[in-house]
């Protein structure tokens, strides 16, 4: 498994803390996905937008269709996301 490191909520500056409480899920939890950014916190507003937008904006697919692809992507890339 590849390493990347990233910034811990103790040592962000405050436009990366204020980051990381926005995308933190309600027990205070960021997933991997979006701390790998930490370094550029630009990129990780763009990876949420991104994200966002093709999970829940304008689709001729279903939010269902949508989380089911994703499922079997992951699955084939042997990623647990």
């Amino acid at each position: 498994m590849a390493y990347i490191r990233y910034i811990a909520a103790s040592d962000a500056e405050p436009r990366l803390l204020e980051l990381y409480d926005r995308y933190a899920d309600a027990r205070g939890t960021l997933d991997n996905i979006l701390r790998i950014h930490s370094l550029n916190p630009p990129s990780m507003e763009h990876h949420y937008d991104l994200y966002r937008h093709l999970m829940a904006g304008p689709s001729p697919l279903s939010r269902v269709q949508r989380e089911m692809i994703a499922v079997i992507v992951s699955a084939e890339n042997d990623c647990f996301y």
